[in-house]
């Protein structure tokens, strides 16, 4: 899948997660850092990819990019594996409390918003013909449906113009069917 199409299948599973699992209690800091941080979840997996997106955001991000696709040897080893989401979420306790102040932000929220993230973009990948190593380091790759050559090519038209926007549909209508929910988010970070 695109990066484009990463971030909004996190994006989309952030939403859905939000109305199914409503928290006791968020505020406008939480919820822009878990915005942020789910972004940030989607493109984890590909930090194996020079070209992630993930990279440019960050201050010699394309140098450091290069080099970590050295170590990583190929695209989707250990990043797009349980034991590598087990690693970035340990990654991730440690970090995230030492980045935001936890006077204002809900890290648990923050670190849940992250792997949200994470794991929809493993979930998406999984559709495409690569699959993913999910046993890594066992070169046992994962895929639905199970045969590769009904799965969806990375950038191809389905994934343009039938995933990307069915997602978006798919999201706005969860969204219009479960409004309450989202009623009580918006009251959640007013009071």
């Amino acid at each position: 899948m695109t990066g484009k199409t990463h971030q909004i299948i996190g994006f989309a599973s952030l939403v859905i997660g939000a109305a199914v699992f409503m928290p006791d209690s968020l505020n406008a800091y939480t919820l822009t850092a878990c915005i942020l941080g789910n972004s940030i979840g989607s493109f984890t997996p590909d930090l194996d990819d020079a070209g992630n997106r993930l990279w440019d955001m960050l201050p010699a991000g394309n140098f450091v990019g290069r080099f970590a696709r050295k170590i990583f040897y190929r695209h989707r080893t250990i990043t797009h594996s349980i034991l590598g989401g087990f690693l970035f979420y340990k990654g991730y306790l440690w970090l995230i409390p030492r980045m935001v102040n936890p006077a204002y932000v809900d890290t648990h929220l923050v670190i849940i918003s992250i792997m949200t993230g994470y794991i929809a973009h493993l979930a998406a990948d999984m559709l495409t013909i690569d699959g993913v190593p999910l046993l890594f380091p066992f070169k046992w790759y994962f895929g639905i449906p199970p045969i590769s050559f009904l799965r969806i090519r990375t950038g191809s038209w389905v994934e343009t113009f039938l995933v990307f926007p069915g997602v978006i549909i798919a999201t706005a209508a969860f969204i219009v069917s479960h409004y309450s929910s989202y009623i009580e988010l918006i009251q959640l970070i007013r009071s």
